[in-house]
């Protein structure tokens, strides 16, 4: 089983979002930090399908959690 290794910036594009780096750090630094027991999926600034999406990839451990983990690691910081 080949396991598909996304980055930072293809998570923002399937979540339908600017992908370059600076739309991902200028996006990181508005958002954060969410308070510490907030899950990632709960966040007010995520649509519905986007919240949807985060929440099964974890879930499922799916080929996307590494790089949901990184996301979830980086707007709690």
């Amino acid at each position: 089983m080949e396991l598909n290794t996304h980055t930072m910036s293809d998570l923002f594009a399937q979540l339908g979002l600017p992908s370059e780096e600076a739309d991902i750090q200028a996006f990181v630094a508005a958002q954060r930090p969410l308070s510490g027991g907030a899950k990632l999926c709960d966040a007010p600034f995520w649509s519905e399908a986007q919240a949807r999406f985060l929440r099964d990839e974890i879930l499922e451990d799916a080929d996307w959690a590494e790089v949901v983990d990184q996301l979830n690691l980086m707007l709690h910081a």
